[in-house]
């Protein structure tokens, strides 16, 4: 079991951390963290630079009309690279729309992942090959469909453990309280990952709700966990703890994160609207990545050659990003009714006839 460093707290000012701002470490040398610490920060640095490559590159892309939308990550790096390098490889994960580090980490393809936002697929990945659902767009639905597979878990008698992402503006859904309670009365082992970034589109925290999330989940009988989320190996220190917890019987986890949304909601919405420059500004400051790559270099866990092998690596991944994406053929409307089930019921293959009846008539 991992060291017992993430101490739950009532204290929403108090997130545990690991690094501070300057990068040095805040925890003692015989601190584990699983593996050696050169190699989990490398492995975490490269999954959080080559995201936020993946975002700048997509957002480019979306501004010039080849994706009809996207959901940044920017800012939130820390919280899913820390996190989903914290758990088994074989353990299920629910993500809900921007995961897309999470989704690097695990394998998921430039093709894979793109489809969705160009409009060419309803989903273009296949979960089980990556213990990785695809994209829930619908606020807070993954939480519920993450409890309910956790039942499968714990039925099979497996040691697997479910881990779901949530983000705080979902925690305000119907669906987020039905799922903690029904997570803690069936002991299921799942642990929900919180990115709280401060805004649920335009509307922000001291307006969704009064109390911290964490302790409305210790309310329903979770064990909660209250961490930076821009500190990538407190967050990886956290959820290793919390999954260890979980996956020897214990009470289902809750971690709330502490981060930041850089960018808008979407590519669709417009934060100077709402949020004023200096607070952008004070979280720029705090950048997970530049803040990770301080610890290392001050550590001696990476010379320069690392950084820039990861840099090459991500300008590769954007050069992938920009042809795979206009390659992307549209698909027929038809398309829908065929895959909305695994076999095309009798009353969608009657709707897509009249589809396509319809649509000959033009030609």
């Amino acid at each position: 079991m991992a060291p017992d460093v993430a101490t739950t707290t009532p204290d929403v000012d108090a997130p545990f951390s690991v690094m501070g701002a300057d990068g040095h470490l805040l925890v003692p040398d015989t601190t584990d963290f699983g593996e050696p610490l050169d190699v989990l920060t490398r492995r975490l640095y490269r999954d959080m630079a080559l995201a936020r490559r993946f975002d700048q590159e997509a957002f480019a892309l979306q501004r010039q009309g080849e994706l009809a939308l996207w959901l940044l990550c920017t800012g939130q790096e820390a919280a899913q690279a820390g996190s989903i390098r914290a758990i088994r490889d074989t353990d299920f994960v629910f993500p809900s729309y921007r995961e897309h580090t999470a989704a690097i980490a695990r394998g998921v393809t430039v093709a894979e992942m793109l489809p969705l936002w160009r409009g060419t697929a309803q989903s273009s990945w296949s979960p089980s090959d990556y213990r990785f659902n695809i994209y829930t767009l619908v606020l807070g639905t993954q939480m519920l469909h993450a409890v309910g597979y956790a039942m499968g878990v714990r039925l099979d008698g497996s040691d697997e453990i479910v881990m779901v992402y949530v983000g705080d503006g979902a925690m305000s859904e119907g669906d987020s309280s039905e799922a903690l309670n029904w997570a803690a009365t069936m002991q299921a082992p799942i642990l929900f990952m919180a990115q709280n970034n401060g805004w649920a589109i335009s509307t922000p925290n001291a307006k969704q709700f009064k109390a911290p999330l964490h302790t409305r989940a210790r309310g329903f009988g979770l064990d909660s966990y209250l961490v930076d989320g821009n500190d990538a190996l407190a967050v990886h220190l956290t959820v290793r703890e919390a999954a260890a917890r979980v996956r020897a019987g214990g009470a289902p986890a809750f971690v709330e994160a502490i981060t930041y949304r850089i960018g808008g909601h979407s590519t669709s919405d417009d934060p100077s609207r709402y949020r004023d420059d200096a607070e952008l500004q004070s979280w720029i400051a705090r950048d997970p990545i530049a803040r990770l790559r301080r610890c290392m270099e001050l550590e001696g866990l990476a010379d320069d050659a690392f950084f820039d092998r990861v840099a090459a690596e991500a300008e590769t991944l954007a050069a992938e990003i920009r042809s795979v994406c206009v390659a992307l053929d549209p698909v027929p409307l038809s398309s829908l009714f065929r895959n909305t089930f695994v076999t095309e019921t009798l009353a969608l293959q009657r709707e897509r006839e009249e589809h396509e009846e319809f649509q000959g008539s033009f030609e």
